[in-house]
């Protein structure tokens, strides 16, 4: 593998092992995978709390349904929320388990969003699991720490739309997702992001 291609690979698709935590959060988006994989981890005994975001599409402006398994999710679904919350349901989650928010339209949104619904329910958390798809690990993980600056997060991704850490430039639409990954991370962070993030650091060493 070519220099460049190993260290945009390693710097964008973050994986973690899970361990225990607090909390499993869930970025918004349309593929069950998500929502599937914090049922899977709260089955397994991870974390106590599901925390879920995402409202509607930024660019189509609505929810415009599952990307995947519509035979078994198939309701009338408004918003991500809504949709990840028929997931959690069907993989025997109980309601009292998970909150959020169904107002986000973009990453940065998620991350604020949720963060406002935790202060909202009076929580805090030391330690979070972040599922959300691997090419977008990255710019998802950015912004969750600049929300939640105490809490140490381990990425817990999951394939989409075909595209893995061993395949992405192979393919022009691999390359097209991963490198404006890329691009979105330097162009959406913020000067103020970068401080949080270092305050972050100050207290936890």
């Amino acid at each position: 593998m070519h220099d460049l291609i190993r260290e945009i690979t390693d710097f964008i698709f973050v994986s973690d092992k899970p361990q225990q935590a607090d909390v499993i959060m869930v970025a918004g988006g349309s593929h069950p995978q998500l929502p599937e994989k914090a049922a899977a981890l709260w089955h397994a005994g991870y974390a106590p709390r599901i925390l879920l975001s995402g409202g509607v599409s930024i660019k189509k402006g609505f929810f415009p349904g599952p990307q995947s398994k519509t035979e078994i999710y198939n309701g009338r679904y408004t918003t991500e929320y809504a949709f990840f919350r028929d997931v959690l349901l069907k993989n025997d989650v109980p309601q009292q388990v998970f909150f959020g928010e169904d107002r986000s339209a973009y990453t940065r949104q998620n991350a604020d969003f949720s963060r406002m619904a935790a202060d909202r329910a009076g929580l805090r958390f030391q330690k979070a699991l972040l599922v959300c798809l691997n090419f977008h690990a990255r710019r998802c993980l950015c912004f969750y720490q600049a929300a939640f600056p105490e809490t140490d997060f381990f990425v817990i991704p999951v394939s989409g739309r075909k595209i893995t850490k061993d395949n992405w430039f192979q393919s022009d639409y691999g390359i097209q997702r991963v490198l404006g990954e890329l691009a979105r991370c330097g162009q959406q962070l913020t000067a103020d992001d970068m401080i949080l993030f270092q305050t972050s650091v100050s207290q936890k060493t």
